[in-house]
């Protein structure tokens, strides 16, 4: 039974440690949280309203005017997978990898890009798979992140469907909604998807300064760069709000198997004393006799 209790405080010992690295975690990543809630926060409005006037633009838009509105198919598909650099987020980046494996489905020809640590492990044995042209650490974009960076991405990514290297480009990633929640989401970014909604493309007359051309060789191209732009900072908000939540339920759980052990301890611990107890008074009885 020594031995028996001996095991138990050394479990004590190891999940009481446990408990400190999760709590420590989680306090790490809810710093880190706020500060990329505030970057998705202040650029999701801007985005979304600049994509929402793409949409409407790219209506009037004919293929010979605006490279990035044709639409061939997607027999030549682009998959931006972003993932993150780091484990210890729950689903956070199987989600988004079962996400690119169900979009290869029934497509002829399918690269993908990987954008995270986590993406570029998932995918570098697939060397079928892997999109050329990029810099080699493309993937390590979360190593040192910023707009520049990503802009040199879409570069290349608008360069090679401009080019007919590709017919669609899609983003693969997780969108922020709070700390708790996060949804994967799978978004078109080239072509340039005319607005569905009938209300928001019925007769907007655009009047173009200085002219077509130019809004099409220089506005487009920027706007979707911010586009690849806010789903990064979707997908790192994200990431930090997942493992914020996961780091907490592992410090609850640890918390629930520790009091467990306690219980268990202190009961062997009572099964020995009451052992000892009556070895006592039976050997008591037995030299009195």
């Amino acid at each position: 039974m020594a031995g028996g209790l001996k095991e138990v405080r050394e479990r004590i010992g190891s999940v009481q440690n446990t408990m400190q690295i999760t709590s420590a975690m989680k306090m790490v990543s809810a710093a880190k949280l706020r500060r990329a809630q505030d970057a998705i926060t202040r650029m999701r409005p801007y985005a979304e309203k600049l994509q929402a006037v793409l949409a409407n633009v790219s209506a009037t838009l004919d293929t010979s005017e605006g490279p990035y509105s044709r639409d061939n198919g997607d027999a030549k598909t682009l998959l931006v997978v972003i993932t993150s650099n780091r484990g210890l987020c729950g689903a956070f980046n199987n989600n988004v990898v079962k996400a690119a494996k169900v979009a290869m489905a029934n497509r002829q020809t399918v690269h993908v890009l990987p954008l995270g640590k986590k993406a570029n492990d998932a995918f570098k044995n697939d060397l079928h798979l892997k999109a050329t042209g990029f810099a080699d650490d493309a993937w390590a974009l979360f190593d040192d992140l910023n707009f520049e960076r990503v802009k040199d991405i879409g570069n290349v990514i608008l360069d090679q469907f401009a080019s007919g290297q590709y017919d669609r480009v899609e983003l693969i990633y997780n969108r922020f909604v709070n700390a708790a929640v996060q949804v994967t989401t799978t978004e078109q970014m080239l072509p340039l998807k005319p607005e569905a909604s009938e209300e928001s493309s019925s007769a907007i007359d655009y009047i173009f300064e200085p002219n077509r051309a130019e809004i099409v060789e220089g506005i487009i191209p920027d706007s979707l760069k911010i586009q690849l732009y806010k789903a990064v900072l979707d997908s790192h908000a994200a990431e930090h709000g997942a493992r914020m939540t996961a780091m907490h339920q592992a410090t609850e759980n640890a918390g629930d198997l520790l009091k467990e052990l306690r219980i268990s301890y202190n009961k062997a611990r009572q099964t020995v004393i009451t052992t000892e107890i009556l070895e006592i008074v039976a050997g008591s009885e037995a030299l009195d006799s």
